[in-house]
């Protein structure tokens, strides 16, 4: 072969323009420039969404939050004199405070435990593979898609003393002798909005567990076996340490959704009887319906400081996630 030749069969010639400078493995791309025009069409593309948020919730926010020391009532809108801390002062000393505070407590204690509880163990179960499992799912998961203002209707109809399915089982099974006024008793009705609320709840942990339980290599499972674990020592010794963080980011964050849902007590009992079921934001409406503006707002002002305390644990905990991961 001639060295012409040669040149053919190694170089052939391109069409229309040189040849191409060959490329290394360890080369980049280089990233394109920040100009001022790139600046200009993203702060373009980010203002709609900036302007929506900044007028429909940080002015809401600064408004609310200045009606907190001020006299604000639509009963007297002439008088909105600054009071500083006096409306969360008149919280404070409301009769009403202490049952507030106790109800909220239980609202999130006695919700949150059963709805983990049934949760994991629903999860566990469709972890499983057997015959219509995806029918399963779809019938657990499909009370999450359901409004809980409407859930409280639907179980306040449940909880009806005269024609309510509840008592209707409950006197067929032979457990009571006679209807039980469930909405009407303030002790029985905190029972029945909890009783909803878990029954609503439920499926989110069933959704957040599974997804979790799935991502467990089946490798842990056939070395625990092989160890001769049984199962209790294998939800114990395997399962729950490998989704212990998922698990507790999932607490957290039910928590914080608990404690600031109101609409199931609201569709259920709207507080009562007699204010007996209000829970901090369920009093806040109460209040705002009322027309006191700036004793809700001072009590708004309480529950996002709650809510803020949560969060920071939540972003904490989030953070050792990633830092177990990497």
């Amino acid at each position: 072969m001639t060295r012409s030749t040669y040149e053919q069969v190694e170089r052939p010639s391109l069409k229309g323009g040189a040849r191409p400078a060959p490329t290394t493995s360890g080369q980049r791309r280089r990233k394109p420039a920040f100009t001022a025009r790139r600046g200009l069409v993203i702060a373009a593309y980010m203002a709609p969404a900036a302007l929506f948020v900044a007028v429909f919730i940080y002015y809401p926010m600064l408004r609310g939050s200045q009606m907190a020391f001020r006299h604000w009532n639509l009963t007297d809108l002439t008088d909105t004199s600054w009071v500083g801390f006096g409306n969360f002062q008149a919280i404070f000393t409301d009769p009403a405070w202490s049952t507030v505070l106790s109800n909220t407590a239980l609202w999130v204690f006695a919700s949150i435990v059963p709805q983990f509880v049934i949760g994991f163990a629903i999860a566990l179960w469709l972890r499983r593979r057997f015959r219509f499992r995806g029918l399963y799912q779809a019938l657990v998961f499909f009370p999450w898609a359901i409004s809980g203002f409407l859930i409280g209707i639907l179980f306040r109809w449940m909880f009806n003393s005269e024609f309510g399915v509840v008592n209707d089982l409950l006197e067929k099974a032979g457990l009571i002798d006679e209807p039980i006024a469930w909405l009407a008793d303030p002790k029985m009705a905190m029972i029945a909005v909890i009783v909803a609320n878990i029954w609503y709840g439920v499926t989110f942990f069933s959704i957040m567990i599974l997804a979790a339980l799935q991502s467990i290599p089946n490798d842990l499972y056939e070395a625990a076996e092989l160890d001769g674990a049984g199962k209790v020592r294998t939800l114990f010794q395997v399962t729950i340490p490998y989704i212990r963080m998922t698990l507790a980011l999932t607490v957290l964050l039910r928590v914080i959704w608990i404690f600031n849902f109101p609409d199931i007590i609201f569709g259920m009992t709207g507080g009562g009887p007699n204010n007996e079921t209000h829970i901090v934001t369920t009093w806040m409406i109460t209040i705002t319906q009322q027309g006191d503006y700036g004793k809700a707002s001072a009590l708004g002002l309480i529950v996002v400081a709650v809510l803020l305390v949560f969060s920071v644990f939540y972003l904490l905990a989030t953070r050792e996630k990633k830092g177990a991961h990497s």
